[in-house]
């Protein structure tokens, strides 16, 4: 697109600002009697009518002012992107319910969804921490009564698993110990590619051990698809422009579709990095859904370990201003969460 002037560029964010808090088209009478610009009204609308032509804005009727295009939006999105902060009182009071809150994935989750859907007004998407590449972290086995052994093992990022074992005999707890503890300098911090690809061992209770542990891993990574949490479901519902449509309730079955959304997900942010913000601006061609919708998502946790995505959708007509600084300021908590976790463990 031809760039823009310095005053189209300025008068473009005042509509917009203005469409987002509004949701009404922006006339030029609008313009000259709430900015004060010292420009005529005969030069706003002349400037109005390049930026139409231009694809940045369109006239939904004749005799009506002017809303943004998508590329409008991704114009906005582009030059605030890096300026919206989040006031610090806002940042002491999110920072101070996370810290509140029990040392405990699951209510960080929903914490984290409920921050996310109140500051935006839309409707949030959190999911939990997956451990890029499941590594062993320790084992123990515990003798309880004749022949069963209860094996408990821990990987690293938090995941921890139990089950009975029955074996062929009854083995005395310091056996046990001693193959736990053979194991767990073997393992220590392999992923399972790694432990599968070990030799056997020469002791038969070490190997059955190691066997069961390859399996205890097989299907954890099987179970572990990321936990999805949202909130906010009746905020896009409020929103003027989705009253009486069918769009908000297209984009709402998409999050109710946890294997669609999740797809989703993973498709947008596979090759982003931890903090790397993302912007989809009425779906981006892909994703019909969400065709009247904005979804600002990023990727949380701590690269090679652990790491889960949260975001949040709302209409086109989003506060980016409020959204973009709310998901990167809670990914960031979120992050800092993760690394405390592993780094106690």
């Amino acid at each position: 697109m031809s760039e823009l002037s310095e005053r189209q560029k300025n008068l473009l964010l005042i509509i917009i600002r203005d469409y987002i808090d509004s949701a009404q088209p922006v006339g030029s009478k609008r313009i000259v009697e709430h900015y004060h610009l010292d420009l005529s009204s005969a030069t706003i609308r002349n400037e109005m009518s390049v930026l139409t032509d231009l694809g940045y804005l369109r006239q939904p009727h004749t005799s009506a002012g002017r809303v943004p295009t998508e590329e409008g939006y991704r114009f906005f999105v582009s030059q605030m992107m890096n300026q919206a902060e989040l006031p610090k009182s806002v940042q002491h009071n999110i920072s101070r319910q996370f810290h509140q809150a029990r040392a405990d994935v699951d209510q960080w989750m929903h914490l984290a969804a409920s921050v996310l859907a109140h500051q935006s007004q839309g409707v949030s998407v959190v999911t939990a921490p997956r451990a890029e590449s499941l590594r062993f972290q320790h084992v123990e086995l515990i003798s309880t009564q004749g022949r069963q052994v209860l094996m408990v093992l821990v990987l690293v990022g938090g995941e921890v698993s139990q089950q009975l074992l029955t074996l062929a005999e009854p083995v005395k707890q310091e056996q046990l110990s001693q193959t736990a503890a053979h194991l767990n300098g073997l393992l220590a911090s392999r992923a399972l590619e790694e432990i599968t690809a070990l030799p056997t061992q020469p002791d038969a209770l070490d190997q059955d051990i190691l066997i069961l542990v390859i399996q205890d891993m097989r299907r954890t990574a099987k179970s572990l698809s990321g936990e999805v949490y949202t909130d906010g479901l009746t905020n896009v519902l409020a929103e003027p422009e989705f009253a009486d449509s069918d769009e908000a309730r297209r984009a709402l079955r998409l999050f109710e579709e946890h294997s669609s959304l999740q797809d989703l997900l993973a498709r947008t942010t596979i090759n982003s990095a931890v903090g790397g913000l993302q912007v989809l601006i009425g779906g981006e061609g892909e994703w019909e859904e969400l065709r009247q919708c904005s979804m600002v998502l990023t990727r949380y946790g701590v690269p090679g370990f652990a790491t889960g995505m949260l975001g949040v959708l709302g209409p086109m007509r989003m506060s980016y201003a409020r959204t973009i600084p709310t998901v990167r300021y809670v990914a960031g908590l979120l992050s800092g969460l993760v690394n405390d976790r592993i780094a106690s463990e």
